[in-house]
């Protein structure tokens, strides 16, 4: 059996205001052309189909499409919630959706009742763990402790108590949703701990043939059969290294074959520069670069005016500008003494931040919003009085 391991396609979603879906779509047409071209028999999707709950009606219609046109290829479908989808509006039609080759689990109640699937060697056991809230389930599942493993592990026992009952022969593939030890995750996944904690063992899943892991966006291979493809497209800067696309996974009679990587296309590369404005702007070798979704971080002494004007002319994909902070000691400003005025204060606080004083210009700026924005006892009483008059009128 061939399958296609993919996850966090966070349909709907933006890079820093950008929209993405036609990037997703274009993945969508890769995808299909992987199976066509593959022969792949299932097409495993570890959760995150959307990037919110309540998703946009233009990430729904992708959505419809892309699991109309899997269920017209030659491949079926096992598909689990992550953690940003919701898992009723993704679970609706899902018995309808079973007749056509599209199995979507949501429900933690189907927990341990498996999607079989056959080929030539005999029967697939997919468990599509959804992904699971320690806080919904401690009471539920009677768990020992409110955490991400506690969670996992009473999942996984009862994934094996099903699998103990089937033929030896069965085969074993498991999606789950989590975070799981030994991987490194970005900066544009959902924080899902849990009193702190969210990291899982990679021995809760011990014994099943391939686990397609979803929730981390970089690709990881934390075992032969324990694998995250990660997201299909960059949905951080922290991601401009990362190769993105899915894993091909062979299982023989025996289980887990083989596992390949199949690149996913780059709509628009991720670059992060970094340098004085003058230096980017005039680097013959970023010239590789002008057609980038841009992160620029500036190290000149002196903040540059109309920076970005200036980026864009060159790099008109720049979408991040940010300056380091070059103060000495890299600690925060002391307290300041009593009776030291707001300007001061602001006037301390660019210094330390940019490591040098602020213009002339630039002060008398800081003392301009400084003016707007502080109490004015004669405007107040003014202010009071109006409002105490209109009230006498209107009583009369």
């Amino acid at each position: 059996m061939r399958i296609l391991h993919t996850s966090d396609w966070h349909l709907g979603r933006s890079f820093h205001r950008e929209d993405l879906l036609g990037h997703q779509a274009a993945f969508v047409d890769h995808l299909l052309e992987v199976v066509a071209a593959e022969e792949v028999d299932v097409v495993a999707v570890s959760g995150d189909v959307y990037d919110r709950a309540l998703p946009h009606v233009d990430a729904v219609a992708l959505a419809d499409e892309t699991f109309a046109r899997l269920a017209a290829s030659r491949a079926q479908v096992v598909v689990s919630s992550g953690n940003h989808d919701s898992a009723q509006r993704l679970g609706f039609g899902s018995r309808l959706m079973d007749a056509a080759g599209v199995f979507v689990r949501t429900d933690p109640s189907s927990v341990g009742t498996p999607v079989v699937l056959s080929d030539r060697h005999g029967d697939v056991a997919f468990h599509a763990l959804p992904y699971l809230d320690p806080s919904a389930l401690l009471g539920p599942w009677a768990l020992g402790a409110r955490s991400h493993e506690a969670a996992l592990s009473e999942a996984m026992t009862r994934v094996r108590t099903d699998l103990a009952a089937r033929p030896a022969s069965t085969r074993s593939v498991v999606l789950a949703h989590a975070f799981v030890a030994g991987a490194t995750p970005s900066e544009s996944e959902r924080d899902i701990s849990v009193g702190g904690v969210s990291r899982v063992a990679t021995s809760v899943f011990d014994g099943i043939d391939y686990t397609a892991l979803g929730h981390l966006h970089g690709r990881h291979v934390l075992a032969d059969g324990l694998r995250y493809s990660g997201s299909p497209l960059a949905y951080s800067f922290s991601e401009a290294d990362q190769v993105k696309g899915s894993w091909l996974v062979d299982l023989d009679a025996a289980g887990f074959a083989s596992a390949t990587w199949v690149d996913a296309p780059v709509p628009r590369r991720l670059t992060r520069l970094t340098g004085t404005l003058k230096g980017l702007l005039s680097d013959a070798s970023l010239t590789e670069h002008e057609d980038d979704w841009v992160q620029v971080t500036l190290t000149d002494s002196r903040r540059p005016a109309r920076a970005m004007e200036q980026l864009r002319r060159r790099f008109p994909h720049t979408l991040v500008l940010q300056f380091p902070s070059v103060a000495a000691d890299g600690q925060v400003p002391a307290r300041p003494a009593a009776g030291t005025s707001d300007h001061a204060i602001a006037l301390d606080f660019v210094r330390h931040v940019r490591g040098s004083k602020a213009t002339k210009a630039e002060s008398a700026l800081l003392q301009e919003a400084i003016d707007a924005c502080c109490h004015d006892p004669e405007q107040d009483v003014a202010v009071r009085a109006t409002a105490a008059s209109g009230r006498t009128g209107g009583a009369s």
